[in-house]
């Protein structure tokens, strides 16, 4: 899809991803899909989607974002503003895997990404992974999108590469995109830099059947 495209912000992104997904997507697994998207948006703090026909939820987005900071893996409050995290439910729990700050915290990562940094800003092992392979029995219930954040500087800016295993345009990389861009700033407070570009590689890009001819 989309392959090597900037876009200057988080609307312009997503608009090209559906329309180029609904148009070139080939029909996989109940939706049309793109393999190996990839592309950069220019100004991630720009993450509010103003698509109308998105009807994309800021309040809601930073909650989220306020839940991934808790890293606490208990969804049932969250799941009464999204459905969906019901359906993510392990087992006879209220945990969902998809909690990223979860995986932020796990060993310290994102701790150690950020000293990483500061000890020398040309590392190229500023990583954060969202997977446990410990877990794979837990997956079957909910398995994270995003797999890898490789947090990097570039001429004094805090870079941003995520690598995604599969990711729904129309709710998922929305969502994730705030979140992220959310993360990229905190990163970048933390360091004293200005914040860059934010750089997506993901191996489905998908649009669901039911959202579908919506714009």
């Amino acid at each position: 899809m989309v392959v090597n495209n900037n876009y200057k912000d988080a609307t312009s992104a997503f608009e090209m991803a559906y329309h180029y997904v609904s148009g070139y997507g080939q029909y996989f697994a109940g939706t049309k899909a793109m393999f190996n998207a990839s592309f950069t948006i220019l100004n991630p703090l720009e993450n509010v989607i103003k698509t109308p026909a998105r009807k994309f939820n800021p309040e809601y987005a930073e909650y989220e974002w306020q839940w991934y900071l808790s890293g606490n893996r208990d969804a049932s409050e969250i799941s009464e503003r999204a459905k969906i995290w019901k359906q993510m439910f392990v087992g006879d729990t209220t945990e969902v895997n998809s909690n990223y700050g979860y995986f932020w915290n796990y060993n310290n990562q994102l701790d150690r990404a950020i000293e990483e940094l500061k000890k020398n800003p040309q590392s190229r092992r500023a990583i954060v992974v969202h997977y446990d392979i410990n877990e794979l029995d837990r997956y079957k219930y909910d398995t994270p999108c995003n797999n890898v954040l490789n947090f990097y500087v570039q001429d004094e800016f805090l870079e941003l590469s995520v690598f995604a295993r599969s990711i729904d345009v129309w709710f998922g990389f929305c969502n994730d995109q705030y979140c992220f861009s959310k993360l990229m700033e905190l990163v970048a407070n933390r360091l004293n830099l200005k914040v860059g570009k934010m750089h997506w590689s993901i191996t489905n890009l998908h649009i669901y059947e039911r959202h579908f001819n919506k714009f």
